[in-house]
């Protein structure tokens, strides 16, 4: 039983069977809505703290209109010299809704289902209670992710550690408007998986290189320990590459958009004849060249009558050209080369995949690529079908941060990205496969993809599309949470779903590690180019403009 003084007295049932009503003189207005109380009853001859969340709250007493009339007068003036009594005999009817008590057996929260009773004493949650029912895990034990601390508290008292097993079997998603911290979230969550007490093995895909930072983990003292200090490899464009007969015939079709029936049907066929020619020479559909392919298409548009030959020439000749022109200009498709999966993951690994200098469409190629090879790698090692050594033996779970998400997982419009991505969530905890999502645009991603997350992290959402769609695919999240949303300052998200207890909102942690994506300080800038002398004016016209790189560009 709790020694605070009680802050109130339950006053009768709310509005739903969960909720009840309480009154309250809240002399330092400390129940303010999110705020947790707690009362105590007798469940199964145990003696239970239920915990309840404040959803909302109103004066009981109010001061008639006629009071208020003259902002140059004081109500309490005015109130005194009719005989009322002062505001500090103020009452307040709170509104709360039943959380429950917290069963370290089954992990989670029950429902007593029976509301306090009339007169019951209402206590404010203490930091110690709200830090042992609202963490599934402890700061420093395997699995546990230190991401912040309850907003409603002072900052650092009530800890908020996250259960990573639970992030790691049924996936994650952050969701944020621009500015509101998202990225800075999924760093700090990377940099508590790389930590001594978890050492996992993850891949970014990172269209904006904004985690390069991350980097600096290895040479910082929380991250080391006696046996163990993290390794972060960042890949730029290009040095991770996608072996073209790893293309599935849907990766060729995104890669070349807008094919006529002709060409459609053309690359079909040599697609399929090639991939047979392959394993009839090497026992193996995945050893074809892009000059395979071309051989097969000239091969094909011969074939036939001379009249069919001659217009499937043309056809083949176009198809051919199509090819090079994405596949031989691109950084990251090649004949032999592939992503190497062991190279990429290990247990204490972070492998940072920088794709800003990407088409978007050969970005949504390499994702579905490196998640198809994932799902079998993972599918067959579990089923022990792969032998040690193999380039598809991974002998450990792993997780993917895939950022600005909604590229890969439209709401609308198919990407080849969109249907593997599906799979890996609903199939990917089996083969210890997960996978995390961050969009800064929730109506932009696929309603399924989003409802299939487990975790949700949602920070300031102000677009009521947006808001709209979280309603639709969240179920976890309260209404009065989601009405949160639009004021939630920077840096502050509200979690809900397998890592934590019950929804809350959290306060999130410095990092340890830079920020690799903030935002421009434009008038600094020109200030800062002024000041150095760069205000002189060049020729309006010149014969080159050179780039970065030493090249030129007419």
């Amino acid at each position: 039983m709790s020694k605070q003084q009680p802050v109130g007295l339950t006053k009768g049932p709310g509005a739903t069977p969960r909720e009840f009503t309480f009154v309250s003189q809240d002399r330092d207005y400390t129940l303010k809505s999110g705020e947790f109380v707690v009362y105590h009853v007798d469940v199964d001859d145990q003696d239970r703290t239920i915990l309840a969340r404040i959803t909302k709250r109103q004066p009981l007493r109010v001061y008639p209109d006629a009071f208020l009339s003259d902002p140059g007068v004081n109500p309490d003036d005015v109130a005194g010299l009719l005989g009322y009594r002062s505001r500090a005999h103020e009452l307040f009817e709170v509104s709360a809704t039943v959380i429950g008590y917290y069963d370290g057996d089954m992990g989670d929260f029950i429902d007593p289902r029976v509301p306090p009773r009339l007169g019951l004493p209402i206590y404010l949650a203490t930091d110690a209670e709200l830090t042992h029912a609202l963490n599934k895990k402890r700061k420093g034990d395997v699995g546990a992710a230190h991401i912040g601390s309850l907003l409603d508290r002072e900052k650092d008292r009530v800890p908020i550690v996250l259960d990573l097993r639970a992030i790691t079997s049924t996936h994650l998603v952050i969701v944020a408007s621009t500015g509101s911290g998202k990225s800075y979230l999924a760093a700090a969550l990377v940099e508590e998986m790389m930590k001594p007490n978890n050492r996992a093995a993850v891949l970014i895909v990172d269209p904006h290189s904004e985690y390069g930072t991350l980097a600096e983990m290895v040479h910082l003292e929380a991250f080391v320990e006696a046996a163990y200090r993290p390794e972060v490899q960042v890949f730029r464009p290009g040095q991770v590459k996608v072996r073209a007969s790893a293309l599935t015939l849907e990766d060729l079709c995104h890669l070349l958009p807008d094919l006529s029936e002709k060409m459609e049907y053309l690359l079909r066929r040599a697609y399929y004849e090639v991939r047979q020619r392959s394993q009839e020479k090497k026992h193996r559909y995945d050893r074809w060249t892009l000059e395979d392919l071309e051989t097969c298409l000239r091969e094909l548009a011969k074939g036939g009558s001379e009249e069919k030959g001659e217009r499937y020439g043309s056809t083949a000749d176009a198809l051919i050209w199509r090819l090079k022109s994405v596949l031989e200009r691109s950084t990251i498709f090649d004949d032999s080369k592939n992503a190497n999966l062991p190279a990429l993951f290990r247990p204490g690994r972070c492998s940072i995949l920088q794709l800003n200098e990407v088409d978007e469409r050969e970005q949504q190629v390499m994702v579905a690529t490196i998640l198809r090879r994932l799902f079998r790698a993972r599918l067959l090692t579990t089923k022990g079908r792969v032998r040690q050594g193999s380039e598809l033996c991974l002998p450990f779970p792993v997780f993917v941060l895939i950022e600005e998400a909604h590229r890969f997982a439209p709401a609308t419009g198919d990407v080849v990205s969109k249907g593997i991505l599906k799979q890996v969530l609903s199939e990917g905890r089996k083969f210890g496969l997960a996978v995390g999502l961050v969009s800064q645009r929730p109506g932009k991603l696929d309603g399924d993809v989003l409802s299939l997350c487990g975790t949700q992290f949602i920070l300031r959402v102000v677009n009521p599309l947006d808001q709209a769609r979280l309603a639709e695919s969240v179920e976890t999240v309260g209404r009065e949470q989601m009405d949160e949303l639009p004021a939630l300052s920077k840096g502050q998200v509200v979690i809900a779903g397998e890592a934590v207890s019950t929804p809350l909102t959290c306060r999130v942690r410095f990092r340890y590690t830079p920020h690799g994506a903030e935002t421009k300080d434009a008038p600094a800038e020109w200030m800062t180019f002024f000041d150095q002398g760069g205000a002189e004016n060049p020729p309006l016209s010149e014969g080159e403009d050179h780039v970065a790189d030493g090249s030129t560009e007419s």
